[in-house]
């Protein structure tokens, strides 16, 4: 039979801030692009692409995806 073991040491905090939050600070129109680099850790100027990109391949869909977010976060 094995013995079953516990680590002794105090339990960790539960990382609550984690969730994502609009950066009106750093952003340009409703903060979105970065706020999602912040809940990623990426580089804003990247997400800013990819939007763009985005927008252009999708034919403007990634404009409504764009605002529904920046209209329901925070």
């Amino acid at each position: 039979m094995s013995q079953l073991r516990f680590d002794d040491s105090a339990p960790r905090p539960i990382e609550t801030s984690r969730g994502f939050r609009l950066d009106k600070g750093r952003g340009k129109l409703m903060g979105v692009c970065a706020g999602i680099s912040n809940y990623f850790g990426v580089d804003v100027t990247l997400v800013r692409v990819a939007f763009a990109l985005a927008t252009v391949l999708g034919l403007g869909s990634a404009i409504i995806v764009y605002l529904l977010i920046g209209l329901i976060a925070d």
